[in-house]
């Protein structure tokens, strides 16, 4: 089977009854890595193989992509948790200095308000025991996490 458009996310549902409640939910586990790729082989948590491909333009699989949809089944991305840092800086100073510092190792981060899931202002980066050996040195308050991220890291390119 070739999927070319992702049909819905389980997340973004409106409220109301549920129009999938009742059909089971085959998954195809991802990596984070492998949501910024258009067309790709995958394997769902059966053993079914899916195509992927995706129109030019499309933009990165999500947890909770609906694939498919059948009769009694339907087709759903998960994503893999990431290991990452979520940095809480306490103030904008603090904020602005490990920020410059890991802009200029050209590691990506992503950033959330205190009324996301982490419950705080926090700026969020993949796993890298250099900058967990920078975050301990100069103070900057971390946490160590595996979470299921919205956005798959890219990255970062640039040229000077």
């Amino acid at each position: 089977m070739i999927i070319e458009k992702i049909l819905g996310n389980t997340h973004d549902l409106p409220p109301g009854p549920d129009p999938y409640a009742g059909l089971h939910q085959e998954k195809v586990i991802l990596p984070s890595a492998q949501l910024v790729k258009r067309i790709q082989r995958v394997t769902t948590d059966h053993g079914k193989e899916l195509g992927l491909r995706l129109p030019s333009g499309s933009g990165d699989l999500r947890d909770g992509d609906i694939l498919h949809v059948a009769e009694t089944n339907m087709i759903v991305v998960s994503v893999l948790p990431t290991d990452v840092l979520v940095i809480a800086p306490r103030s904008i100073h603090e904020m602005g200095v490990v920020a410059h510092s890991l802009g200029n190792r050209h590691l990506q981060a992503q950033f959330f308000d205190a009324s996301s899931d982490y419950g705080a202002e926090v700026m969020v980066c993949q796993y890298d025991h250099t900058v967990e050996d920078y975050l301990k040195h100069v103070g900057a308050p971390y946490d160590r996490q595996e979470r299921v991220m919205p956005v798959p890291f890219r990255h970062a390119e640039h040229s000077h």
